[in-house]
């Protein structure tokens, strides 16, 4: 159980590094529940709680971190469409 947790842990701590991806809060929210989502399915599965809650976990998170993130703390440029 112990050698599931540690890698789980390690790719919640990438995605929720990744979640202040964006140039507003909004967006910065949005992509960080999408990465949280994803990521949560995935060690949901590892895991044993299920994709399904494990993407609502991660994807609460994610949207939470990444609109609290400020955008000058990870900025990288404005999104190429919809400028």
């Amino acid at each position: 159980m112990k050698m599931k947790i540690v890698p789980a842990f390690l790719v919640l701590g990438v995605g929720l590094t990744l979640s202040g991806c964006g140039y507003s809060p909004g967006g910065r929210a949005l992509s960080g529940g999408a990465i949280g989502a994803g990521t949560g399915a995935v060690l949901g599965a590892v895991t044993g709680i299920g994709p399904g809650a494990g993407a609502a976990i991660g994807g609460g998170i994610g949207a939470v971190a990444g609109a609290a993130i400020s955008p000058h703390t990870l900025n990288l440029g404005k999104p190429l469409v919809g400028n």
